[in-house]
């Protein structure tokens, strides 16, 4: 690893809480000041207050990971969903229609504050609401595919990550270990991809787990969906699923159940949860060494580098590897 940044080299340095609130106020609002910094380590997250309004959560997006043509198309993805009635919390458009807005350097977009909890995935009625929701986002999402956003593919989502982390990531005392097995993981996963056949590639979510969801009122809201590519439908599930395997089959019935009132489920997209799950890790380890010239990164991932830390993505790999030979779940 490269040494630590200080907070003056990342462009980030420059978002202060004032230049936040000019930038709100350059879409026709009036700040408050009562301005909180929102969890997130990609992108910059804000609740704004309004004089005489509700408060408003603004996003400034990281330099250089989109383009605007990919940042507006996640917007006008959700606005689809909108349009289709779907619980998903969208960019507000200026009167020009915009909803990606430029300020002093920066691009940022606006949002309601949507209040609520993580959902209970145990919650089995709960998995079934869920199922349909993401049964009715596929079926948009499949209408048509995004022109500028990409896949998650085994080249950007695996390859070029065990790239990175092999040249500039693991140490010396662990590399062998670790390119051997991230070469074995790599053809597991290709393997997994050949035997599922040819699969639908659909607009999805992208990185559906329990924080990007808020449940309020008995129903689920999607949140952020600044991962959104293009990838099979079983993307948005398998995160959904946990526990031994009796537990999993029984968490997937009830999703499937409610995603077949909507869209219909390929059941062979099931043998690539397992490779999906590599893929997710692999990519996992690699964005927080790219992320590394961002001073957040080291304050809130200091065991990164460590030789504990790839102890345990080795094991992590060996698991992952055993847990692609075993039989996928079953569709029910």
């Amino acid at each position: 690893m490269t040494e630590e940044p200080t907070a003056k080299t990342h462009p980030f340095a420059r978002l202060s809480l004032e230049l936040v609130m000019d930038a709100v106020e350059s879409r026709g609002y009036r700040c408050d000041c009562r301005t909180l910094t929102l969890n997130s380590y990609e992108n910059r997250v804000y609740q704004v207050g309004i004089e005489e309004g509700e408060p408003l959560v603004a996003k400034f997006y990281r330099p250089g990971r989109w383009s605007d043509a990919q940042i507006e198309e996640e917007h006008h993805f959700s606005l689809e969903l909108v349009e289709h009635e779907l619980p998903v919390v969208p960019p507000l458009p200026g009167p020009e229609g915009k909803t990606l807005f430029h300020f002093d350097g920066f691009r940022f977009a606006l949002y309601r504050r949507q209040g609520g909890h993580a959902p209970e995935f145990d919650n089995l009625d709960n998995l079934l609401i869920l199922g349909r929701l993401l049964g009715r986002l596929h079926a948009i999402g499949a209408l048509r595919p995004f022109a500028h956003r990409p896949r998650l593919d085994l080249q950007s989502f695996g390859s070029d990550s065990v790239t990175f982390i092999s040249e500039r990531c693991v140490p010396v005392s662990h590399k062998a270990n670790y390119d051997a097995l991230s070469r074995d993981l790599l053809q597991a996963v290709a393997a997994a991809f050949a035997a599922a056949g040819e699969v639908r590639w659909l607009r999805t979510h992208g990185d559906c787990h329990a924080g990007n969801i808020l449940w309020r009122d008995q129903a689920p809201h999607l949140v952020d969906l600044d991962d959104a590519r293009l990838a099979p439908a079983v993307q948005d599930l398998w995160m959904m699923l946990s526990g031994d395997r009796p537990r999993q089959q029984a968490q997937l019935a009830e999703l499937l159940d409610g995603y077949g009132e909507f869209y219909d489920f390929q059941p062979r997209e099931l043998r690539l949860i397992e490779a999906l799950r590599s893929l997710r890790l692999l990519h996992y380890a690699a964005w927080i060494g790219r992320r590394w010239d961002d001073p957040t990164f080291p304050h809130h991932f200091a065991w990164f580098g460590t030789p504990r830390y790839w102890d345990e993505q080795i094991l992590m790999l060996r698991e992952q590897l055993a847990a692609l030979a075993e039989h996928p779940l079953q569709a029910p």
